[in-house]
């Protein structure tokens, strides 16, 4: 049975201070910069994942993304579509989704063509996907 993934959703610098330490994976809607993304991965320790913007994840300095690999943290690129923050802090990834990347995994295509697809349906970006495709394999 497969949980719905929640992706906490941070819309400025200010709220970091406040983020649950439990969050596992964070989306920013804001362009972060070093000091962000320290403090992001200072308060809370479970961090497996930041997503964040196309535009956003090109100013992503190279230290920066040496220090998220050392410390395990994936750097996903796209956005959370048709997301109100002011209804929910989080976005949700359903067991719809799950069930569909299922699907498309027993029809025998590659984590690839599965990422690619569920883009062109859902609007989830392939990165994301394809984080989703890696720890169902864990």
């Amino acid at each position: 049975m497969v949980i719905k993934m929640k992706i906490r959703v941070v819309s400025s610098k200010d709220e970091i201070a406040s983020l649950n330490p439990g969050e596992s994976i964070i989306h920013l809607t804001f362009r972060p910069s070093n000091k962000d993304i320290f403090n992001l991965v200072k308060n809370c320790a479970d961090l497996k994942a930041i997503h964040i913007p196309s535009s956003y994840k090109k100013t992503i300095s190279e230290a920066t993304e040496i220090f998220l690999s050392m410390q395990g943290i994936e750097l996903l690129e796209g956005d959370v579509w048709g997301h109100r923050k002011d209804i929910n802090e989080y976005s949700e990834i359903g067991s719809g989704i799950h069930d569909r990347i299922d699907a498309l995994k027993s029809d025998g295509l590659s984590d690839e063509a599965i990422a690619e697809r569920i883009n062109k349906e859902s609007r989830i970006s392939k990165d994301l996907v394809k984080y989703i495709l890696e720890e169902q394999k864990k």
